[in-house]
């Protein structure tokens, strides 16, 4: 079992930057793939990007050049750094957890609560 916690989300004007942090339990954080996911009022889940065991990293095109994912396994923390922010990142953030790095919600077996990350423009 892992149980998965974020944070960090807030409310901030278009072009700023926020961090988001997953803190994950359990001993096997290191042997997953951790994605991160996020939905948009009226919209269907999705993703943002995900970061191998190895921290091989894909990037949605929305999100490629501005997004970061690492990792600090001796924390069991995923973090999302996201620059030049836009009003269309407006959404519910979630950090999951897969044994398969995937693109797909369906592959993922852990989910967070959620953060809500609000842009205005």
């Amino acid at each position: 079992q892992v149980q998965l916690v974020e944070s960090g989300g807030g409310l901030v004007q278009a072009g700023a930057s926020l961090r988001l942090a997953c803190v994950a339990s359990g001993r096997a954080f290191r042997t997953y793939a951790m994605g991160w996911f996020r939905q948009a009022p009226g919209k269907e889940r999705e993703v943002v990007g995900f970061l191998t065991h190895y921290s091989t990293a894909y990037y949605a095109d929305s999100v490629k050049g501005r997004f970061t994912i690492s990792r600090d396994n001796a924390k069991n923390t995923v973090y999302l750094q996201m620059n030049s922010l836009k009003p269309e990142d407006t959404a519910v953030y979630y950090c999951a957890a897969s044994t398969l790095p995937s693109t797909r919600t369906g592959d993922y077996s852990y989910w967070g609560q959620g953060t809500q990350v609000t842009v205005s423009s």
